[in-house]
C-alpha cells in the first residue's frame, strides 16, 4: 500500500468565501483527506470551515489585506521596501506551515497579481534548503486578457509570467495549457482537469460512500441498479443474464440489486440460492452486488434505507426492471424524478407508467436486450454527459488516475535530488 502523502493547499482565500478556485481547493482537500492523505489548508481569508483537517488563516496572505495593498501601490511607484517586508513576513509563515509537508499545491498565487509578496515568498521557499516541493496549480492569468494592465509588463510584476526552474506547473485544461505555453515560454505544463465530488454534490449518505469505494463504482463503465425484492416474479435471473450480455459487449458493468428476501421462507431461500448459482456460474462475482447479504470490509452489515436507495439512483446509469408481473411501477416514477434512464420489461403496469423508456420483451435473448439498452443509452443525451462526467471528471477518478501519480513522482524526484 502506498504511503499517504502530506499535502498542503494554498490560496488567497478558502470557504466559506465563495469562488471557483475556493471550491476546487475545498473539493481537492476533501477528496485527498477521504483517500487517507494528510491535508493542511493555508489561506488569507475565510474560516476554519472543517474539523476534518487543519485550516490556517493568515490575513497577510489575502488579496485585500491593507499592508499588501499598500505594498502594491509603493511597488508601482518603484519603491520595493514594503514589498520586501511583507514578503519576509509571509516567507516565515510559509516556512513554518510547510516544513512537515511533502508537497504544496499553490492555487493561482504564482500567476495572479493579487498578492505579489506571497508570490515572492513562495519562490523563496522553493529555493531554500529543504524547501517544500511546490506545484503551481494555475487556473488563470492576467496576461490572457486582450489588454493587460501596463504595470504587469514591468518588474517586479513580470515574475508572474516567468517560469521558475524549481516549481512544477499544472493547469486545468488543454486550452489553458496552450495559453500558458504562449505567454510563459518553455515550461513543462501538466494538465490535470478539475473534477466534481458526487459525495458533496449529492450529499451522499456515509453508507453510500463506503459502498461506492468498496465496489469501485465511479470507475465503472456502467452502473445498473434494480430496487427489487428477491422473489421469482421479479425475474432476476433475466437481469443476471442481461448483465452477462453487457459484460460480453465489453463493458465493466456493476449491477446493484437492493431488495431483501425473506430468509424464513423456503421458496425465497431456494430462489436466492439459484441466483447465486448463476452469478458464480457466469463468473459475475465482480459485476453483481446483492445487498441483501452484503457486508462491508469491516464485516458490518449494510442495511439499505430510503436515502441509500436514492443515492444509488443518483450514482447509477440506468434502472433495470425485469419483472414478469407488477401491480404498478413505483421505481419508474422514482427514476423519472431524477432523469435516470429506464430499461424495463414490456408488461402492462410498466407500459402505463413508462414514457420514453427502453422496453424489452421477456422472451428476447438477454444479449439482444443488452445491446438494445446500450443503443438506448447512446441516444439519451443526459446519459452521455452523465457517463462522461462520471468516467472522467469525478474527483476520485481524477485523483487516482492523474493527480496522485503526478504528486508521488515529483515528491520522489525531490527526495532523490536531495540525496544527491
Amino acid at each position: 500500500m502506498d504511503t499517504p502523502l502530506r499535502i498542503g493547499l494554498l490560496h488567497y482565500s478558502c470557504p466559506p468565501l465563495v469562488g471557483g478556485v475556493e471550491e476546487i481547493l475545498s473539493q481537492q482537500a476533501s477528496i485527498f483527506h477521504r483517500m487517507g492523505h494528510s491535508i493542511s489548508v493555508l489561506a488569507g481569508m475565510g474560516e476554519v470551515y472543517t474539523e476534518d483537517f487543519p485550516v490556517r488563516i493568515e490575513p497577510v496572505l489575502g488579496s485585500k489585506n491593507p499592508s499588501i495593498i499598500k505594498a502594491h501601490k509603493e511597488a508601482k511607484k518603484g519603491h520595493k521596501d514594503a514589498l520586501e517586508r511583507s514578503a519576509n513576513k509571509i516567507y516565515k509563515i510559509l516556512k513554518d506551515w510547510s516544513h512537515k509537508l511533502d508537497v504544496v499545491l499553490a492555487h493561482n498565487v504564482l500567476h495572479m497579481p493579487f498578492n505579489l509578496p506571497l508570490t515572492l515568498a513562495l519562490q523563496r521557499l522553493v529555493d531554500s534548503a529543504n524547501g517544500a516541493t511546490v506545484v503551481s496549480w494555475a487556473h488563470d492569468s492576467p496576461y490572457f486578457e486582450a489588454n493587460p494592465a501596463k504595470y504587469l509588463m514591468n518588474p517586479p510584476w513580470t515574475i508572474l509570467s516567468q517560469p521558475h526552474p524549481n516549481i512544477r506547473y499544472v493547469t486545468i485544461s488543454r486550452y489553458r495549457k496552450r495559453l500558458f505555453g504562449k505567454y510563459f515560454g518553455e515550461t513543462n505544463w501538466h494538465v490535470i482537469r478539475n473534477g466534481i465530488d458526487p459525495v458533496r454534490f449529492f450529499y451522499l449518505d456515509p453508507k453510500s460512500v463506503r459502498l461506492s469505494e468498496e465496489l469501485d463504482l465511479f470507475a465503472r463503465d456502467l452502473v445498473v441498479v434494480q430496487p427489487a425484492r428477491i422473489t421469482p416474479r421479479k425475474n432476476l435471473e433475466l437481469s443476471i443474464h442481461i448483465i452477462r450480455g453487457l459484460k460480453l459487449l465489453g463493458y465493466n458493468v456493476l449491477f446493484i440489486l437492493t431488495g431483501p428476501y425473506d430468509f424464513h421462507e423456503q421458496k425465497a431461500v431456494s430462489y436466492y440460492r439459484r441466483l447465486k448459482y448463476w452469478i458464480n456460474e457466469l463468473e459475475l462475482q465482480d459485476n453483481i452486488a446483492v445487498l441483501a447479504e452484503y457486508r462491508f470490509r469491516d464485516r458490518t452489515k449494510l442495511v439499505p434505507d430510503r436515502i441509500f436507495i436514492r443515492d444509488l439512483y443518483l450514482m447509477a446509469d440506468v434502472l433495470l426492471m425485469t419483472s414478469k408481473d407488477e401491480g404498478f411501477g413505483l421505481p419508474l416514477l422514482e427514476a423519472g424524478m431524477i432523469k435516470l434512464p429506464i430499461a424495463c420489461s414490456d408488461i402492462g403496469p410498466f407500459r402505463e407508467v413508462g414514457d420514453g423508456v427502453c422496453f424489452f420483451g421477456l422472451d428476447e435473448p438477454p444479449l439482444a436486450i443488452a445491446g438494445r439498452i446500450m443503443e438506448y443509452l447512446g441516444r439519451t443525451d443526459t446519459h452521455t454527459m452523465f457517463r462522461n462526467v462520471m468516467g472522467k471528471y469525478v474527483w476520485d477518478v481524477v485523483c487516482r488516475r492523474d493527480a496522485l501519480p503526478f504528486l508521488r513522482e515529483i515528491v520522489e524526484q525531490t527526495a532523490s535530488n536531495r540525496k544527491k
